[in-house]
């Protein structure tokens, strides 16, 4: 019994585009424990609904998961999707801070695609450097992020509908990077294989410097694996999960070369990533880490690896959470589906 001190449990809550995973962990005298966890697919689109009823949709799917997985907390931290939000890294003269956000406020109108009434505007500055140390100036890099106002709300909405007070709004990248790759300076690419959309990162001493997002994920391959082989989605399913890659060259099916070919996309973002970071850094990429529901797609890892010839690896979003001995097994398999939702979690324990 705790007499004299009180943990506390946060929630992270991943709004995936197909789903949506909640990890409560509780704060343990800095070390994060696993309280609860809990997962549920979107009911399919209706056309029929409005923005307001798919919105009410949405937080009652997260009210039933909360319910269902008895969570304690109702203090949550959430993630706005790669996909929506705009982040560039820049390098501005050496100012103070109240002039870093005038000095953005001009520089993001010349990179954000949406008018900036329409944005809320975050930064971070990284670092203080010499330009030029003969002229004796100097720069700073200063990470901008933009997110859609309409988004924003939309979010803070659901979590209103759902009763969950939200401490924080981030971006799926910080989380996991959080989760992936903890205190490790390491340069990572991150690799996220959603349902629908695959996100890239890179992240460079826990600051994920470069964004981006495509829209090919686990679900792409299956169809096309349906499609190509004339069968239904489920038997394609498995099939994927079965047969996954082939590296030998020795396959008696065509899916290996169904989903290699489905995968292109993906490698080629990867190629781009890696060639614009490298292009603006004098360090490079360490390794590869991927995750999501994908992450364990057969052979993926060494396909991979031969391609960039660099290490991969499936993250282990656990890896600085105290877990029950027992469900090791479970938590192992969906621990790529959660590593948003722990890494979002750890937020407020890390901090």
């Amino acid at each position: 019994m705790e007499l004299f001190t009180k943990k506390r449990s946060y929630l992270g809550v991943d709004l995936g585009t197909g789903s949506i995973k909640v990890v409560e962990l509780t704060n343990v005298g800095g070390q994060a424990r696993l309280e609860t966890y809990g997962f549920a697919e979107l009911p399919a689109g209706d056309s029929k609904l409005n923005a307001h009823e798919k919105l009410e949709r949405t937080a009652a799917t997260l009210s039933e998961i909360c319910t269902k997985a008895r969570v304690k907390s109702l203090k949550a931290v959430a993630a706005l999707p790669t996909f929506s939000v705009f982040s560039s890294l820049l390098n501005l003269p050496l100012m103070s801070e109240s002039e870093v956000g005038q000095a953005l406020a001009y520089e993001a109108k010349k990179i954000v695609p949406l008018p900036l009434d329409e944005m809320i505007l975050d930064w971070k500055i990284l670092s203080a450097q010499a330009a030029n140390p003969m002229k004796r100036e100097k720069t700073m890099r200063v990470l901008l992020t933009a997110a859609p106002k309409n988004l924003v709300k939309q979010y803070l909405e659901i979590f209103r509908l759902a009763k969950i007070e939200i401490l924080s709004l981030e971006t799926e990248a910080f989380a996991l990077g959080r989760a992936l790759l903890g205190l490790e300076p390491a340069v990572a690419l991150l690799v996220d294989v959603g349902a629908l959309t695959t996100d890239v990162a890179v992240v460079d001493e826990h600051i994920p410097v470069l964004n981006r997002s495509i829209d090919v994920g686990g679900v792409t391959v299956t169809k096309a694996i349906a499609q190509s082989l004339n069968i239904d989605i489920k038997r394609a399913e498995q099939f994927k999960r079965d047969v996954g890659l082939q590296l030998s060259g020795s396959s008696t099916t065509a899916v290996p070369k169904i989903i290699e070919a489905t995968l292109g996309p993906i490698v080629n973002e990867v190629k781009y990533a890696i060639s614009l970071y490298q292009a603006e850094s004098a360090k490079s990429i360490e390794k590869i880490v991927i995750t999501g529901g994908s992450a364990f797609l057969p052979q993926l890892t060494q396909y991979l690896e031969n391609v960039f010839q660099l290490k991969v690896f499936i993250g282990n979003p656990w890896s600085q959470v105290a877990c029950p001995v027992d469900l090791k097994g479970v938590l192992d398999e969906i621990g790529p589906r959660f590593a948003t939702a722990i890494g979002l979690a750890l937020r407020e324990i890390h901090k």
